[in-house]
This record gives C-alpha cells, sequence and structure tokens, in this order.
C-alpha cells in the first residue's frame, strides 16, 4: 500500500469500538495493551495501515480477528498492522485535524461513510419490508471510534438551533418561514405499497450537468402532520442523512412551510436544519410488576390493532415476567409471539391462549345437525390458557371443533363456537376464566341474577376477572348502570370469588398497545360499519402503576391483590412450553422402503443411461447425494415426489421441476425432473458409451454437436448443465429439500386426490394462509374516516395510520398448491389446529389453522402447482401426434426464431418484433424480446441465459446488459445463481468460499453490505477480475439455474412445435388464453392493428385488460401473417372451450370464446350437441335439450364422470348466450321457435 494521509483517532474510543467484537477471553488483555497512534489511508486500493504501540507484541489471532471485523466495518479490501517500537502517547484530534502526507492543501476524504444496509427479509414471509428502519449500528460504532459521536448533539442536518415557540402541524395551513416544528417520522407508502420510513429520488442539479438527491419523510404529532423534503448536492450526505431516519423517531425542525405543487398543494417543510430528540416512553416503574392475561394481536380479526412484535417488546420493556395472548376464537399469532421472544432473547414466559365463544349444549347440537335459526344461537366471552402441553393439545383440539363443527355463520360475521360439553371435555390441562363484559359472569349481573346463581356460574371457572371501568363505560352511556354501579359490579365479582375461594384478578382486555393508538382501532371499527367507533375503550396495555390506579376504589391492598398480586400466581401455575416444535423437527410421513426404492430408482436409471460399471463422476455424485438425502431422513420426501410425478405422466401429462430440484441427480435418475446437473456429457442409449466435458467446454449437454458413438455408430444423447447439488441442498447436503413442481392445471385437482390415496384422506390438508389489511386498503380506510367525518387532514397525517392497520387479520385462506402431510401416527394437534379456508362453514376443504409459513420445516409440504405449460404440452402431443420427449433439442429451425423470424414465413414489420418468440414461454415478454434481440442467442445454453437475466433482480439492466455492450463475453456473466459458484470454483476458488458467495450474492447482501473480506481476497487470489466482483455487488436477486433449464426446455418444445406444427401451436397456444374474444378476430387484422397502436399510445395509463387483449391479438396477426385462417363458431363444429386444428389451413375458435357464453355454458351446448344424433330445429328446441343435460348431470343417480371431467362444471344456457350466439351467426338459420309461421312458405 501506498498512504497518501493519516488520522489520528481517539485511542480510548478507537479500543471501545474493538471490545464491541466478540474476542475469546484469552485475547482481551493483549486487546488493552494496543493504542492505535495513527491510521495510514490508502484511498487507490481502499486499504488502511494501522500504526500502533504495545508494550508486547500482541497475539496474532488477536490482529487477524480485529482485521475481519474492520475490514467488514468499513469496506476495506486491505488492511496491515505496523507495531511501533518505541512507546508513543497518541494524541486525540478533532477529525477534521487531518495531516497531510503528501499536501497540505489537498482535502482528505477518509472512505468512512459506508453504505451498510440491513440484513434482508426471507423471500417467502409475510411480513411487510421497511425501508431505513434498522440503525446501522456497525457504521456508526465505527465512526464515533475515529471521531467521536457524529450526533451527539442530536443534529442530523444542519446546525443545532434552540427551539422556543413549536407550532403545531395542525395549524399549519399556510405558508411559514423559520418555525420550528415537532414530531415523530411516520411510515409511507412506496410505489409497490410497502411502508418506508423515507423515499428518494434524483431530481435536476443546480447546473444541468449535475443531478441532486431528494429525500422526503413525514412528520406527525398527535393531530396533523407535514411533509418534509431535503434536497443534497452531494449524494454521499444524502445517503448518510437517510440512514438516520427510522419510524417513530422524534424530531424538531427548523424551517419553511408552504404549500408544494409537486405534491398537490399540501404543506412540505423545507428544512433549514433538523434534530433528534429523546421520544418518551412509558415505564413500569414498580417493583414487582404485573402480568396480562387478557391481550389482543392483529390476529383478532378486524378488531384489534396490536403488533407482535411491538407487544412482546413493550412487555419486556415493562419487565414483566410473563404475559397471555388471548385472541378472539384463534390461536394464529402464538407462533409469531414465539419467534419475537426469541428474536428478542428474552426470558418472557408466553402464555398461549383464547378468548373463545362459549355456547350452550343445545346450540352446540344445532350446529353439529345443521338446524336452521343459528342466527339466534348466543354465546358468551370464555377465556382459555394453556397450562401446559396436554392444555396445548386439548386447546388445539378445542379451536378445529369450533372451527369444523361449531361455526355459527359464516366468513367475516363468523363465530367459532364452543359447546360447554366439550370444553369440560377437554378442559385437563386448561385454565378457565370468566372475560370480559360479554362473559357468561358478567352479563348475568347485568341481568339480576340472584347471588346463589351467580356463585353457580362463577364455580364453572377457575379465576373470575374484572376491568378498568373505562372497558364498560358503554353501558353508562346507554343509561344501563351508573358509574358507582359499575364499580359496584367490580366489587361483586371481587366478592364472588373470595366466597369461592378462587382468585380474582385485573385484565385489560388490551386491543391496543399505547392509549394515542385509539384513533386507529376507531378508524378499523368505522371500516366496519360501527356507528360508536368513535367511542372508543381505554383498551390499552398499562403498566403495573396505571392498572394499580384504575382499582384504587377497591383499596390499596385489594388493588394490589387483583393486579399483582393472583395474576403472577396464575402465571406461576403455567409451565412454560412451545406452541409448535422448533425450526429443526421435521415430521414425515412413513413410506416403509422409501431409502430402498430411492436407492433402486437411481441405480436402476444411471445404469440403463451409463452403463453396469458407472463412470466415477455418476458414482460419485449419486453416493455423495444418496448419503446426504438418506442420512438425514429425506428419502421419503423424494419417493413422494417420484409417486406424484409418475401418476402424472401415467396419466398424460409431463410434469414441470420448479425451484433447484433439478441441481439434484438423484431427482434426475427418479424421474422427479427431466434436468440432468452432471456437467455436460454424451452418451450412447445402445452400449452406453460415455464422454465427459471436465473443463468448461460446453455450459450445457444440448450445445453440443450430433455425434454418433466411435464404439457402435448408434446416435449418441447428449445432456447435462453443470448444476452443482449444494445449490439445492446446502453445501453440506443437510438442508430440508423443497421440491416444488409444475402440474398441468387441470390435472392439478388430480394430483392432489391422489396424495389423499397415498396418505389417507384424514392425513393431508391445505396449506393455511391468513390474509392482512394490506397498505393501500389501510390508506382508504383512514382517507374515508376523515373524509366522512369531515376533519380536515394532511395526507401525511392520513398515513400515519397505516402502520398500525397494517397486517391487521381479515380472513383466511389457503395456498393454491400447497398440501400438508401429517404423519400417520401423529396426531396434527402436536403441530396446528385446522380450519374452513375463510372461516365458509360449506367448504370441504380443512387447511391449517396456522399460516403455512409458521409451521415450514414442521410438517412436509407438498407444493402441487398448476401450470399452463404441461396443458399446452399436452396439447400440442394431442393435436400432432408426437410425444413431447421425443423433440430433438438443437434443431436449427427452432433455434433460428430466436434471432429472426425468417422460418416463420413472415417480417419483423408484420408481427411487431425482430425475432420469432411471441407466445413462447420465458422468451414472449417485451422485456425479453428486447434481451433476446440483442442477445440472439444461438444455443440452449444462451436462452437459459436469458431466462436467468429476466427473472433476477438486477441482474440485466444495470449489470449484465452494460457489461456485454462493453465487449465483455456474454458466457463470462452472471444469469443464475450457479453461475456464481460454478464460476469461481473454475477459477480456482475454494468450493466453501465460493458456495459462500454465492449464497450471498443471490440473496441482494453483496449488493447492500459488499463482498465479505474474506469472499473478496479469494476472488482476487484467484484473478478474479474488478468488474466480476462489481457484477455481484450489484444483483439483488439471482434466479436457479435448474429452474431455469427446467422452464427453458420446455419453451423450446412448444418453440419446436410452432416452427414445425404451426396449427397446432396456435390451437394450444389460444386454448390455454381464458381472455380471448371471437368479436375482436371477426373484425380483422386491420381493426387488430388499430387496437394494438392505440393501446401502445396510451402506455402506461392504458387499462390491464387491453394490455391483456395485446399480448394474444400480436399472435393472431402472426398467424394471420403466416397464411392461416381462423374459421368462426359453429354450434355444431366449435369445441366448448378448445382452439382445433381444422383442415391444413386453419383453426376453429370454441364456443366459449364469445362473450356472454362462457366456459361453463360452452360445455353445456357442447354435451348437448354431442349427446343428440340429430339437428335442432329451433332455438326453443336447443333451449329445451340444454335442460335436458343438466339435469342429467344434476341427478345424484347418473355416472357423472361418463359424462363430464368432475372439475368441468357445466352453465345454466339462457336466453342471452343464444342471443349471442344467433348475433354472431353460429346459430346459422336456427328459428326461434318450434313454431311454423304459415307466411315463410309464401
Amino acid at each position: 500500500m501506498k498512504p497518501s494521509y493519516y488520522l489520528e483517532p481517539d485511542a480510548e474510543k478507537m479500543r471501545s469500538f474493538f471490545r464491541s467484537f466478540s474476542l475469546h477471553k484469552d485475547l482481551t488483555t493483549d486487546l488493552e495493551r494496543i493504542s492505535i497512534n495513527r491510521i495510514w489511508i490508502d484511498e487507490t486500493e481502499n486499504g488502511w495501515e494501522l500504526e500502533y504501540s504495545s508494550p508486547v507484541q500482541p497475539d496474532s489471532n488477536l490482529l487477524d480477528t480485529l482485521s475481519e471485523h474492520i475490514k467488514t466495518s468499513f469496506n476495506l479490501k486491505k488492511l496491515a498492522w505496523k507495531r511501533l517500537q518505541d512507546a508513543i502517547v497518541s494524541v486525540s484530534v478533532p477529525a477534521t485535524d487531518i495531516i497531510q502526507a503528501d499536501s497540505e492543501t489537498d482535502e482528505a476524504n477518509p472512505v468512512f461513510d459506508l453504505d451498510i444496509p440491513v440484513e434482508e427479509m426471507p423471500p417467502d414471509a409475510d411480513c411487510e419490508s421497511v425501508s431505513g428502519i434498522e440503525e446501522d449500528e456497525t457504521y456508526l460504532q465505527a465512526y464515533n471510534a475515529l471521531y467521536g459521536n457524529k450526533y451527539a448533539d442530536g443534529c442530523l442536518f444542519g446546525k443545532n438551533f434552540k427551539a422556543n415557540d413549536i407550532v403545531p402541524l395542525n395549524k399549519l395551513t399556510e405558508a411559514r418561514r423559520h418555525v420550528v416544528i415537532q414530531g415523530h417520522i411516520g411510515t409511507q407508502r412506496d410505489k409497490d405499497d410497502k411502508l418506508v420510513a423515507y423515499t428518494e429520488r434524483e431530481v435536476r442539479g443546480r447546473n444541468k450537468d449535475a443531478s441532486r438527491l431528494l429525500v422526503q419523510f413525514n412528520v406527525v404529532d398527535a393531530d396533523g402532520g407535514i411533509y418534509v423534503k431535503v434536497f443534497f448536492d452531494d449524494h454521499d450526505d444524502g445517503n448518510g442523512f437517510k440512514k438516520q431516519l427510522k419510524p417513530g423517531m422524534e424530531l424538531q425542525l427548523l424551517g419553511n412551510a408552504e404549500p408544494d405543487q409537486y405534491n398537490h398543494d399540501a404543506m412540505t417543510f423545507s428544512p433549514i436544519a433538523i434534530k433528534k430528540i429523546e421520544t418518551h416512553q412509558r415505564e413500569d416503574h414498580a417493583p414487582v410488576k404485573r402480568v396480562e392475561l387478557h391481550c389482543h394481536t392483529k390476529m383478532s380479526k378486524l378488531d384489534a390493532i396490536t403488533d407482535v412484535k411491538d407487544l412482546i417488546n413493550t412487555a419486556i420493556r415493562f419487565g414483566h415476567k410473563a404475559l397471555a395472548i388471548t385472541d378472539h376464537g384463534v390461536i394464529q399469532a402464538f407462533p409469531f409471539c414465539a419467534d419475537a421472544v426469541e428474536d428478542a432473547g428474552s426470558d418472557l414466559k408466553l402464555i398461549y391462549g383464547c378468548e373463545g365463544y362459549l355456547a350452550s349444549d343445545a346450540d352446540g347440537k344445532i350446529m353439529m345437525e345443521g338446524l336452521p335459526h343459528t342466527h339466534r344461537i348466543q354465546s358468551n366471552h370464555i377465556i382459555i390458557l394453556a397450562k401446559d402441553y396436554i392444555g396445548l393439545r386439548n386447546l388445539y383440539k378445542l379451536i378445529t371443533l369450533s372451527h369444523l363443527s361449531y361455526l355459527n355463520g359464516s366468513g367475516v360475521r363468523a363465530r367459532p363456537l364452543i359447546p360447554r360439553s366439550v370444553l369440560e371435555e377437554l378442559r385437563e390441562g386448561l385454565l378457565l376464566g370468566s372475560a370480559c363484559e360479554i362473559g357468561e359472569l358478567y352479563q348475568a349481573i347485568e341481568k339480576g341474577k340472584s347471588e346463589e346463581e351467580l356463585l353457580k356460574i362463577a364455580d364453572f371457572y377457575d379465576y373470575l376477572e374484572i376491568q378498568p371501568l373505562g372497558n364498560n363505560a358503554f353501558l353508562e352511556r346507554e343509561g344501563r348502570f351508573t358509574h358507582e354501579q359499575l364499580i359496584e359490579n367490580n366489587k361483586l365479582i371481587y366478592r364472588l370469588a373470595k366466597k369461592l375461594g378462587k382468585p380474582c384478578v385485573a385484565t385489560c382486555d388490551s386491543h391496543f398497545l399505547e392509549p394515542g393508538d385509539a384513533k386507529t382501532r376507531a378508524i378499523l371499527q368505522y371500516s366496519q360499519g360501527y356507528n360508536d367507533a368513535d367511542m372508543q375503550a381505554p383498551l390499552f396495555f398499562r403498566t403495573t402503576e396505571e392498572m394499580l390506579g384504575e382499582f384504587a376504589y377497591l383499596g390499596k391492598e385489594i388493588a394490589y391483590e387483583v393486579c399483582v398480586t393472583n395474576p403472577n400466581l396464575i402465571a406461576d401455575r403455567i409451565s412454560r412450553i412451545k406452541p409448535v416444535p422448533d425450526r429443526d423437527q421435521l415430521y414425515s410421513p412413513v413410506l416403509p422402503g422409501a431409502e430402498e426404492e430411492i436407492v433402486n430408482l437411481c441405480y436402476e436409471k444411471a445404469h440403463r443411461y451409463y452403463g453396469d460399471t458407472l463412470p466415477k463422476i455418476v458414482e460419485d455424485r449419486l453416493k455423495m447425494e444418496l448419503d446426504a438425502i438418506i442420512g438425514n431422513g429425506y428419502a421419503v420426501l423424494y419417493d413422494i415426489a417420484h409417486k406424484l410425478v409418475k401418476h402424472s405422466m401415467d396419466e398424460g401429462y409431463l410434469v414441470g421441476s420448479r425451484g433447484s430440484v433439478g441441481s439434484s441427480l438423484v431427482a434426475c435418475m427418479t424421474d422427479i425432473t427431466e434436468v440432468n446437473p452432471l456437467i455436460p456429457h454424451y452418451r450412447c442409449p445402445k452400449c452406453r458409451h460415455t464422454e465427459f466435458f471436465e473443463h468448461g467446454e460446453y455450459a450445457s449437454g444440448f450445445d453440443m454437436p450430433p455425434k454418433t458413438c466411435p464404439d457402435c455408430g448408434t446416435d449418441m444423447a447428449r445432456d447435462g448443465h453443470n448444476i452443482p447439488f449444494a445449490v439445492f441442498m446446502g453445501f453440506h447436503g443437510d438442508k430440508v429439500p423443497d421440491i416444488d413442481l409444475n402440474f398441468s392445471d387441470e390435472y392439478q385437482h388430480r394430483a392432489h386426490k391422489y396424495t389423499e390415496e397415498l396418505f389417507g384422506r384424514d392425513n393431508v390438508c391445505r396449506a393455511g394462509t391468513i390474509a392482512t389489511v394490506a397498505p393501500k386498503t389501510a390508506w382508504s380506510y383512514a382517507k374515508k374516516y376523515f373524509e366522512e367525518h369531515n376533519i380536515p387532514a394532511h395526507p401525511a397525517y392520513v398515513e400515519s395510520f397505516i402502520a398500525g392497520l397494517n397486517g391487521v387479520k381479515r380472513t383466511t385462506g389457503q395456498h393454491p398448491a400447497g398440501i400438508m402431510v401429517i404423519p400417520r401416527d401423529m396426531d396434527i394437534h402436536y403441530i396446528t389446529p385446522m380450519s374452513h379456508p375463510a372461516d365458509d362453514r360449506s367448504s370441504s376443504i380443512i387447511t391449517t389453522h396456522y399460516d403455512y409459513h409458521s409451521i415450514n420445516d414442521r410438517l412436509v409440504k407438498l407444493d402441487i402447482l398448476g401450470h399452463v405449460d404441461p396443458t399446452m404440452i399436452k396439447r400440442l402431443e394431442e393435436f400432432t401426434g408426437i410425444n413431447a420427449l421425443d423433440i430433438p433439442v438443437g434443431d436449427p429451425d427452432t433455434m433460428s426464431i430466436f434471432s429472426s423470424t425468417e422460418k416463420l414465413g413472415v417480417t419483423p414489420e408484420q408481427i411487431g418484433t425482430n425475432v420469432g418468440t411471441l407466445g413462447i414461454p420465458e422468451c414472449g415478454t417485451r422485456f425479453t424480446l428486447d434481451m433476446i434481440h440483442e442477445l440472439k442467442p444461438r444455443l440452449f445454453s444462451d436462452i437459459v441465459r436469458v431466462s436467468g437475466y429476466s427473472h433476477g433482480t438486477n441482474v440485466w439492466i444495470g449489470n449484465a446488459k452494460d457489461l456485454i455492450e462493453s465487449g465483455h463475453p456474454v458466457e463470462q456473466t452472471i444469469s443464475t445463481r450457479d453461475d456464481v459458484m460454478t464460476s469461481l470454483i473454475a477459477k480456482g476458488v475454494d468450493p466453501a468460499i465460493a458456495f459462500k458467495t454465492m449464497e450471498y450474492v443471490r440473496k441482494g447482501k453483496a449488493a447492500k453490505k459488499g463482498l465479505e473480506p474474506a469472499m473478496r481476497e479469494a476472488m482476487e487470489k484467484a484473478h478474479v477480475p474488478d468488474w466480476y466482483m462489481k457484477s455481484c455487488e450489484t444483483v439483488q436477486y439471482l434466479f436457479p439455474k435448474a429452474h431455469a433449464v427446467a422452464y427453458v426446455l420446455n419453451a423450446y418444445r412448444i418453440a419446436y412445435c410452432k416452427v414445425h406444427h404451426p396449427l397446432a401451436y396456435y390451437a394450444a397456444y389460444f386454448s390455454q388464453r381464458a381472455d380471448v374474444d371471437a368479436t375482436y378476430i371477426a373484425k380483422g387484422e386491420a381493426y387488430i392493428r388499430q387496437y394494438i397502436k392505440n393501446v401502445d399510445l396510451q402506455g402506461k395509463d392504458a387499462k390491464a385488460v387491453d394490455k391483456d387483449n395485446v399480448i394474444y391479438l400480436q399472435l393472431v396477426l402472426e398467424m394471420l401473417a403466416r397464411g392461416f385462417v381462423f374459421y368462426p363458431i359453429d354450434l355444431y363444429k366449435s369445441h366448448a372451450c378448445q382452439f382445433r386444428p381444422e383442415d391444413d389451413k386453419g383453426i376453429r375458435i370454441p364456443l366459449c370464446c364469445l362473450p356472454g357464453v362462457g366456459k361453463g355454458v360452452a360445455r353445456t351446448l357442447s354435451l348437448t350437441v354431442k349427446n343428440n344424433s340429430r339437428e335442432f330445429i329451433s332455438q326453443e328446441d336447443l333451449l329445451s335439450c340444454c335442460r335436458q343435460t343438466e339435469q342429467i348431470v344434476l341427478d345424484k343417480t347418473a355416472r357423472r364422470e361418463e359424462l363430464l371431467p368432475e372439475e368441468e362444471e357445466l352453465g345454466h344456457v339462457g336466453q342471452t348466450a343464444l342471443d349471442a350466439l344467433a348475433e354472431y351467426g353460429a346459430l346459422g338459420n336456427l328459428p326461434v321457435s318450434n313454431q311454423m309461421d304459415l307466411f315463410s312458405f309464401s
């Protein structure tokens, strides 16, 4: 290194910075002896040399450890240490006193303003991403070590100022200068409807050659809000500023306020200075804390707004030792709460419970037997707490029964009832509380029941509840009780508890966290039509002091007993339990002999492909994979997938693989996937001769030229795509394999049925989901509230309510393809209860009560996805008579359409694009068409690259595209995640580091933090070029190569048919489009061209339906340009829902493509024509015959499956459909009536 200047840091602050690292205790003595005197800076090589003094030579391990931490913190490439032999006393100097090594005039700019963003969220998490929320602690610690506290005076922008008169935000209604405002940062929605702390964009600078960075955020107080705009000429300053912004941060701002024409004239603040001030938080100062036994989260459907993490963190901050979670009728928050406690590293005891709906046995019988008048059923609230694992299982069973057998109502207003006898039967391990005003006991008090009756009711419960008077203030407003009577009601409950020897506890019935959150809940309830939404009860989470104050009227001792002593006693009776097993505990179903079957299948196919003596590369790969799969207990997952794929193939439908399952040779040898992950190779199907290419000669076996076997002269098969197994199951092969498969969308339901046959109907269910209020919906709730209340509100203030409403549960649903498998010897209630999606009593579908993400890696989840590509290939096989597996890969004519339109016999002007891949999966969007035109793929691997580029984030635009344009070879750029690992290994990087680098890059971490020093060092040692490392640091997400290969293989087959079997292709393509409108086709080529032109002119303003129409209308023009025709809809010739080739000139449009007909009606019409041997004499006759068809299908004694596949429901044929057919001309001259008109004979 050649440093140009040095810094003299504060030695003690630097040492404090070092202490923040996790160091072995043996190294700490040497650490305390080290004093950093100077930091020499080499900006050219981005390196430091630390000049230090120490009385003894420090342990080399200490210096190595410190080096790694420092390089990571400051994103350095190099770091060296230089010990001064003579003791040098370090002099602390301010950051501005920089000693120049080469020049006394040049300004030195140390590379400290680093961009180290937060850790990425998992891709399948349901949580909302929030920009700029986490403090960049690594950066701040490092900065403070050198300069002292960067924000010691609280100033984030400008100079410190004194705040005298603070103007409330709702008073800023006109332009004002030099005013001080105060508030906290509120979240806002970005363009993707995500909640963020700020938005940023580049705007034109003060001169045309420069740009400025605009950072905009919202500041809100209790009654108003305002936009804040901060401009930065220096982007580094702006980036440093925005890192400090996070929601909830309290600020004071000095500046000017005025309407902003770019923000719809909303008041906008231009700050001169901004400083952070201390945020006031409620604290619990009681020496002994209370325990809350009645608390709701956002999982209480459209009722509570308490965020789980905020709730847990508040309870921890208050110092509470335990907390009960008791949502209305459900327990879906349990896993989220457990994760929040674990993430916080706290010993807070969670008490798992539920506020259930207790019903009489008579009402339970009505629900079980499906009798009418269920709307009259009455229920009472009851608190159910699980004491131990027996109680937890019983609670799960109660949730299942209440949702499947005793669900009162349906949808939003559904109530899962628990009959008393059912509760008594499953009471073991449970504690029952009397709940709130809607509880059985308080209701009896309201009805004036005698003390004897009240004692009888109260004796059913393990403890009795009383709540703050404000909770029941509505009774006073309604004139049913006075304030004094409400006090007497609580005292009565206390006396009943004493007489029965049961504890009486005071609970909050918390529905939100802070007192100020009441407005947010009012907005939520107003959106549901509650007239008294603004009369919010104070249902916030109280401290011990606040709760004691609420019950002061009981006297000091009794108040302490009900608020502190008794809740703690109940908490002590409850064990620490986990709601779901640990994530590393997978409960797989048992398929006897799965391990043996997988081994046999593998070697049987391997020997069939590669001979009796397997090539070493095949033998080693199979052994390595089988050891990992069987050793970790995952053979059953492979066996299940094999059986599912075989069943589909036996039914005539190909199955496409998703994700990285194609990285596994075992998956290929067991026919789970077609993708062969070995390196490219030839193999002879006759004598089994093989030739492997181990030095990167080919990117894919499909790229290799045809070759005859040198031993027997047979045409050799070409295969292999060079995909490492580690991409699928981790570097050590211990990651749970996620086998995702694409089944035909018309076969999917049969695959689901087959899982029931494999495992038993009672051992499979759908993966449950939870639908919550989205930011856009939350915005509409808040906007509507203020508009309909005639309350002027700044948009920033309205937006401030979104975060509280976002994530509130609306309903439940099901994963479209996810099937959860429960082992036969296991009760599902060890993992989750069960319920119907959307609380729909009429649904035959049963789902996991928990969102499937919460129980991932505990139960096996089969992703049996429905996809159009296998269906289209099925149609192509039917129309051509060709087996798709026999289509040759590498056909020159097929490959030519990826670079020109010549083989289609059309010009680019005729079809509006320079290549012929319109309508080819992966290759037909405007984005990919432009990419294909630029790349002009010649080989199969080139198309795989296109798929990788197009599915990745920051992989093509601003990355590979620029590199290719600057002259770098296409094959050296990054397109898929596997490219990173294989290319680094090929250059000599250690495989473990190459794997770690791939994982780091493909998740976008390198883009956020830069490559880790160890990765960069290994890459530099292997002479990996700088441009490649910069490319790694640009990527946000990388697609798996195995997924791309599987997609492209099917896309290629479809492209082959487009070239060689065009009518079959167009018929299959249009049959998969549900939105084809026959009337557009009938209007002709000129109309279609004008329609497409009009939509293009509208740009982003075009309607979604018009944009969708353009996609298939382009293919209509292409088909016409190739000289083919569309035959019109005909009642007797058209299929119900499929385009069909007819002669060698055109395809017939199906009945369903006519507006007003639809698929169900089309099926009825088609079946009616099929079942009638004669022609119809009139429309009246046709309708009559359609009625007969509908009746036959509806007849319970008829064998429905012989008439129609079960999934294809019939529709009712009405006069509207016949009128549409007649107007189009599909009925020919068919008269309306059976009656003959005598005048027609004249």
